[in-house]
Formats: C-alpha cells, sequence, structure tokens
C-alpha cells in the first residue's frame, strides 16, 4: 500500500495542466469526494495498527502535494486568462443586434379605445369563445328564424348528443348577457374579444375578426347619454371636430336602434374615395337595451334603462391607420407590422 501512495505522490509532481479541463479532471481523481484521497482514508481502518501512523504520514504528504498543484495551476490558469489579447471581449454578447418586434396595430387600437372608455367609468369584462344557444342569441332576443341563427353566418359545434346548440361567439353581446345575469345595476362594462362569422374572406370582410361592445344600465339611462358618450369618444379617438351622425337601424337586441358614422378622418368631411364621397363613415352599431333582454337576464325593465354599442377593432384601425385590406392585420407580414414600431 506504501508503495502505491509513494507512487501516487510522484505522479503528482510530475502533473502538468495546460488547460482548464485538464486541472478539473486531476481535481476530482485526487480531491473529490469519490477521489483517491478519500479511498485512502477510508482504507485506514484496514491498516495495521503498527504501520497506521507512517501510513496516515503518506497519505497526508499525498493530499498536501496534491492541493499544492491544483493551488498552482489555477493561479497560472487565471494569470493566463487575464493577459490573453481577447480577454476584455464578453463573448456571450450576440454577434448581431436582435431587431425589436412591435406591438400588433389590432391591439394598438384596441388598448387606445379602452383607455377612452376608462376615463369615464367603464371596466372590462371578458368571457368565452365558445357560447351556447342562450347567451349567444335566446337571450339577446333573437328570434328561432332569425338569419343569423344559419350555417352562413355562424360555426356552429357539434356536440355529442348531435345538436348544434353550440357555436363560436358571433359577437361579444355574449359577454354583457353573462354580466347581466350575475351583476346587479349599476352595469357599466366594455367587452372587448375575438369573434367568428362564417363569412368569405375578401379585403373588406374575414371570418374572424375583434370586436369592443360596450353597455350601460342603471336607472334613468337615455337614448341622450348614449349619443353623449359615442361623441366623447369619437372625438378622443379621431380629434376633438370630429362630428357624428346617427341613423335608425334594427338589432334584435336593442330598441330603438341606430348604426353611427363619424365624419371622415381622411378628407375631414369634404367627400373621398374613402368615405364614397359622402363625407361619413360608419363605425358602430348602438342603441337602447330591449327591454325583453333585460327581462331575460332578470333585470326589472319597469326599473332600469340602458344602451349597449359595438365596433369593430379592424374597422376602427383601418381609419387610424389608412389600411384599405382588412386581411393585412391577420397574415403577420413583418414589412406591414414593422411600420407600427413607433406606437409600440
Amino acid at each position: 500500500m506504501q508503495d502505491k501512495i509513494k507512487s501516487l505522490i510522484a505522479e503528482v509532481e510530475i502533473f502538468t495542466a495546460s488547460t482548464k479541463e485538464q486541472l478539473e479532471e486531476f481535481r476530482l481523481k485526487y480531491l473529490s469526494k469519490k477521489g483517491i484521497l478519500t479511498d485512502l482514508f477510508a482504507e485506514m481502518k484496514n491498516i495495521q495498527p503498527d504501520q497506521r501512523k507512517s501510513f496516515g504520514q503518506m497519505v497526508n504528504e499525498l493530499k498536501i502535494k496534491a492541493e499544492e498543484k491544483l493551488s498552482k495551476f489555477q493561479s497560472a490558469l487565471e494569470d493566463a486568462s487575464e493577459s490573453a489579447p481577447d480577454a476584455g471581449l464578453d463573448l456571450t454578447l450576440p454577434s448581431e443586434p436582435n431587431p425589436l418586434g412591435s406591438r400588433h396595430p389590432i391591439s394598438l387600437t384596441r388598448n387606445r379605445i379602452l383607455d377612452i372608455f376608462k376615463r369615464i367609468g367603464f371596466t372590462v369584462a371578458d368571457g368565452p369563445e365558445i357560447e351556447d344557444d342562450w347567451h349567444n342569441f335566446t337571450a339577446l332576443n333573437f328570434p328561432e328564424n332569425h338569419p343569423a341563427r344559419d350555417m352562413q353566418d355562424t360555426f356552429f359545434i357539434e356536440h355529442r348528443d348531435g345538436s348544434d346548440s353550440i357555436a363560436l361567439r358571433t359577437h361579444t353581446s355574449s359577454v354583457q348577457v353573462r354580466i347581466m345575469e350575475t351583476t346587479k345595476p349599476p352595469i357599466r362594462i366594455l367587452a372587448p374579444g375575438r369573434v367568428y362569422r362564417n363569412e368569405a374572406i375578401s379585403a373588406r370582410a374575414h371570418c374572424f375578426f375583434h370586436q369592443v361592445e360596450g353597455l350601460y344600465i342603471d336607472e334613468g339611462v337615455s337614448f341622450a347619454d348614449m349619443k353623449q358618450t359615442l361623441l366623447y369618444f369619437s372625438q378622443e379617438m379621431f380629434g376633438s371636430d370630429t362630428k357624428i351622425r346617427l341613423r335608425p337601424s334594427y338589432f334584435p337586441f336593442t330598441e330603438p336602434s341606430a348604426e353611427m358614422d363619424v365624419t371622415c378622418s381622411i378628407c375631414k368631411g369634404k367627400g373621398c374615395n374613402v368615405c364614397k364621397y359622402t363625407g361619413w363613415l360608419e363605425i358602430m352599431g348602438c342603441g337602447m337595451v330591449d327591454p325583453n333582454v333585460l327581462k331575460n337576464c332578470k333585470i326589472d325593465p319597469d326599473k332600469y334603462t340602458g344602451y349597449a354599442f359595438g365596433m369593430g377593432i379592424e374597422r376602427i384601425a383601418m381609419l387610424l391607420y389608412n389600411v384599405k385590406d382588412l386581411r393585412l392585420f391577420s397574415e403577420n407580414d413583418v414589412r406591414f407590422l414593422e411600420q407600427f414600431k413607433a406606437e409600440a
């Protein structure tokens, strides 16, 4: 055993290392928990009592020489590294700059719309994109034979029992229903989100798009309140000189109903090809919440009234950024998206 230790001491004395990897192998071989020295100290109990002293001295000598050799080469390799020509370089830096992304124009427009309404007390509500017939149609006063229930407009999902009462929501009005069912008035919410329609994809239409719908229910809410709210929104969004007009329309869930136009932000109401030379652009539908909808949601229509409105975010974004093709918003063309870096 002593001859073995002498051999190990001689091996340590002639050891040299030119790399950190070689030095680490040396440390693991001699000084680690599973190294030679650990095994030698464990062997002490098997040595004859009269030989233990000399055995221990030789093992300690091996340990000291191994530690000295490790320390010597650690210092030498560190000094060599610091004096190397590229010692001041940070090799972890990327070789080329990483290009920064930007927020999507739909996100920019959505956030801008929400910020405007938040200033006057509206809060944001959310709901599922897969809806049942009650929340998507029936509670909103859609008759059984309404065209929106037809397959040409709605993506129905066949249920396990063979029925098609589950569908991808066609509007975020379903969120309003869920809020009315669970919240006592006053209610003042915005419902932004993605919706789906079974339509042909073109420059002005898509099978999915984004909406922001608003709902305000309280005692004494009038059509005039809605008009002033939407005028405030339009002037904050498109400029203080923006005018609005309300045209009679029809929606199953509001009565009376209206379509709202704003003066064209491109020609300032003078007429151009964007507004078809009318000076006006339609941006949303609105109206007073139908009493039947309030009843369906267990709200007393004799005590409470309210208004609702809804707009397509893509439509607003097209007006803000003068985008003429709706498909650009969903094609992820980097050349298109890079134009919005300044607003991110």
